[in-house]
């Protein structure tokens, strides 16, 4: 607020009861004089204050309405989150309500443009990029809504630069990458920052700069659609560079938009000499910062303080849930003094999108492309002869994840024959993406296939030999917790380990092997065979990988160094989609088996 009523109040009361215990013992002409020198005197001592919000998404994913295509029905979870532009836009109508729009700006921290075949649909299907093409639907919920800056994420390279450049000339804000560099000038290849300016009812306006920042990882994960075009240094070396920069031209407030977690850690391990989850490192290590939006990790962290070492000063994190389910706000207040205006408080919080409603001028503005993707979801392809499910894939060897991997080892085998490396086996790696994930008895749709592979990830064929193989297998078996002989086990305790994803287990097929969840990370895999005998460590096996464990995601050994046999520009989900279009029929006893199991002591878990 610029204007504190009951600080006002306060101060008048007080100045109230002095002047009527003068008046006890003074004239009226001296009581009053008394009164005037002492309103005086506490209007110049009052300081001048304003007050703003700050309003922040990200990791947003495609997500416009409170709706899952790959169900084909309303968004849910165990805690009942919603999702969704549409109901972010009631949020931030409301703050704007509270605060003055004009006390109000509104950021993101990327990955925008990918994660729902809504967001797929305008990418591939009907693309933005062909001539008269449609306008984004993620652009115009986000114009429509009226943000003021987003930073680039990772997945909006996913559909290469051209998609990039033409959702960017969409949009009626700036795309903000500070470390996002052209590849040969080694110049800025987005704008780094955007200056706003908040008007005051006193003293001059405050300047407040977005800083954006992306993540390094975008060399690796889409290497296909970056490599010699542009290239992505450290986050705290270009915070340092911009930073104070920003200072100099008279920024008043500086916010990070970083498309990085606060972790300090990294997926792609010493492939590149930058850190993944960087922001709090940025907060800490750069002066001059007075907030950073966190983005990438797909965690929620409400308010999160950083100290920097330099100056000392507490720098604010915060990072809302993905897909629009938390709006975070920074509360900033602001005094005037000597000619500037300095921070004295910044705090930060999260509002839930589940407590609002959807804003029916976005659900108005995009029901047409809505449908449009409805329908094409709904498209049959085949026909499934057994219900799957993926609700146990983390722990067991479940067809559905079977059924990615045969359709990958296909792919693959028909891609290298008549290649030297024909006559290799072929192995598959594949993750329970989504745990609810499922094709149905009978009719098979799109969106049936598609929820298998939720990500955009394309295939590689890489060599490796039987001792990297069991290395690869040791490395994802660290997914589980160490349950001795005996104890009782919980499939809802078991996994995710040290916070690895379920994305990061991976089981392997073509192989059979056994994972001892009593023993060490490291010294988990057990009876590795290929065709009933014991894997020899110097033999070559052909892994069908995607791109992103091929580049290092996720910081498995090995494949990343391997020799690349083939590759190719499809995305996985569409390879599976087309597989179930060619064979008509999907008959698990065709390909799925049971190779994998858990165990404690050559005694099975389950």
């Amino acid at each position: 607020m610029a204007f504190d009523r009951r600080t006002f109040l306060g101060t008048s009361a007080a100045t109230g009861a002095a002047v009527a215990l003068a008046g006890a013992t003074s004239s009226p002409a001296a009581a009053a004089e008394a009164g005037s020198a002492a309103s005086a005197a506490s209007a110049a001592a009052a300081p001048r204050t304003y007050a703003f919000t700050v309003m922040g998404t990200t990791d947003l994913h495609g997500n416009v309405f409170n709706w899952d295509y790959f169900t084909d029905k309303e968004f849910d979870d165990k805690a009942h989150n919603d999702v969704g532009l549409a109901k972010i836009s009631t949020l931030v109508n409301q703050v704007r309500a509270e605060k003055g729009r004009c006390n109000t700006l509104l950021i993101d921290a990327g990955d925008t443009i990918q994660g729902t075949q809504l967001s797929y649909y305008y990418a591939k299907v009907d693309p933005i990029t062909a001539r008269r093409g449609p306008v984004h639907p993620m652009a115009q919920a986000m114009n429509a809504i009226g943000y003021d800056a987003a930073a680039l994420g990772n997945h909006e390279f996913n559909y290469g630069i051209p998609v990039l450049r033409k959702f960017e000339e969409q949009c009626d804000f700036p795309l903000l990458g500070a470390n996002a560099l052209d590849a040969k000038t080694l110049r800025p290849a987005f704008p780094p920052y955007s200056m706003h300016r908040l008007r005051t009812p006193h003293g001059r306006d405050v300047k407040v700069a977005v800083l954006g920042l992306t993540n390094p990882g975008i060399a690796i994960w889409d290497k296909a659609n970056v490599q010699g075009k542009m290239t992505f240094p450290g986050l705290e070396e270009q915070a340092a560079k911009y930073v104070p920069k920003l200072r100099s031209m008279g920024a008043d407030v500086v916010i990070v938009s970083a498309h990085s977690g606060s972790s300090g850690t990294s997926s792609y391990g010493d492939q590149l000499p930058y850190i993944e989850n960087a922001a709090a490192l940025v907060a800490e290590q750069v002066p001059g910062i007075d907030a950073v939006l966190v983005g990438h990790a797909h965690t929620e962290i409400p308010e999160y303080r950083v100290k920097n070492k330099a100056t000392g000063k507490d720098v604010v994190l915060s990072e809302p849930l993905k897909w629009g389910q938390r709006l975070t706000l920074f509360d900033f207040e602001l005094t005037w003094s000597k000619g500037c205006w300095s921070v004295a408080k910044v705090s930060a919080r999260v509002l839930n999108s589940n407590t609002a409603a959807e804003d029916p001028k976005i659900v108005s503005l995009l029901s047409d492309e809505h449908r449009k993707v409805v329908a094409y979801v709904n498209q049959v392809i085949g026909t499934s002869v057994q219900a799957m499910s993926s609700a146990e894939g983390p722990v067991k060897d479940v067809p559905i994840i079977d059924l990615i991997n045969h359709v990958q080892a296909e792919t693959v085998k028909g891609a290298l024959a008549g290649t030297e490396w024909a006559a290799l086996p072929v192995l598959s790696q594949a993750s329970c993406f989504s745990r609810t994930a499922s094709i149905p008895a009978g009719q098979v749709t799109i969106k049936d296939a598609a929820g298998l592979y939720p990500f955009e990830n394309t295939m590689e064929a890489r060599l490796l030999t039987g001792a990297q193989v069991k290395d690869y297998l040791e490395y994802s078996a660290r997914y589980y917790v160490r349950t001795a002989p005996g104890e009782v086990v919980d499939p809802a305790k078991l996994t995710n380990a040290e916070g690895t994803p379920d994305y990061n287990y991976d089981a392997v097929y073509g192989l059979a092997y056994e994972i001892d969840i009593a023993q060490p990370v490291g010294s988990r895999i057990s009876g590795l065979s290929f065709q009933g005998k014991a894997v020899d460590p110097a033999a070559q096996f052909v892994l069908a990988v995607n791109n992103y464990r091929a580049s290092g995601g996720g910081n498995f050994p090995h494949v990343p160094q391997a020799k690349q046999l083939w590759s190719n520009s499809e995305e996985i989900r569409n390879t599976i989609i087309q597989w179930v279009k060619a064979k008509g029929t999907i008959d698990p006893a065709q390909f799925a088996s049971v190779d994998w199991r858990l165990t404690r002591a050559g005694v099975p878990v389950f």
